[in-house]
């Protein structure tokens, strides 16, 4: 484990909870080789911790049939058992195990948990402060970003094309627009 005190300014100690109404769960991957399909996830909970000596820690759940492409029928196929198998897979996880900084930015290190399988990733992350709010108490907010290969876990549709390629790449790029109010 590689967590260490982080300074962040104005990041106080206690559960900060992400506010899903303020917040993106996001991702990109290739489609036909040549372009990209962009979608969210919807229905996501979470929290960061700040303990009393300083340190992170982050744990959040994605209800992975919330998802949504702008196409209901990409979308059913997606949950279907080709891809996300939400009736045995229905949330996806993820719980750190290290914060570390890194330049004037950081990066978490945690377990994420798709399709029943658990991998170690890294996601790089961007504090963009803490604001007063609007009468409801303080509100941080994040931005980070990975990269996962579907296949690693266990996500093998091929599809290929005739030219070469498969209709849908491996890798996924997530993206995280975090908002979270402090709560306790």
């Amino acid at each position: 484990m590689t967590t260490a005190a982080l300074s962040l300014p104005g990041l106080s100690v206690g559960t900060w909870t992400i506010d899903p109404t303020h917040s993106t769960v996001g991702f990109v991957v290739r489609h036909l080789v040549v372009s990209k399909v962009r979608g969210t996830f919807n229905d996501f909970t979470g929290a960061i911790t700040v303990a009393e000596d300083g340190t992170l820690s982050v744990q959040a759940q994605i209800q992975v049939a919330s998802i949504g492409t702008n196409n209901e029928q990409r979308d059913g196929h997606i949950k279907s058992a080709d891809f996300f198998d939400v009736e045995h897979f229905p949330v996806a996880t993820f719980v750190s195990t290290g914060v570390r900084a890194e330049g004037s930015n950081h990066v978490v290190e945690g377990e994420f948990t798709l399709h029943g399988i658990t991998k170690p990733v890294e996601l790089a992350l961007d504090f963009a402060g803490v604001n007063p709010g609007m009468g409801n108490g303080p509100v941080a907010g994040f931005e980070a970003t990975t990269t996962i290969n579907r296949k690693d876990f266990g996500i093998n549709i091929e599809m290929p094309l005739e030219g070469g390629g498969v209709v849908v790449g491996e890798k996924i790029t997530i993206n995280l627009e975090i908002e979270a109010g402090l709560t306790d």
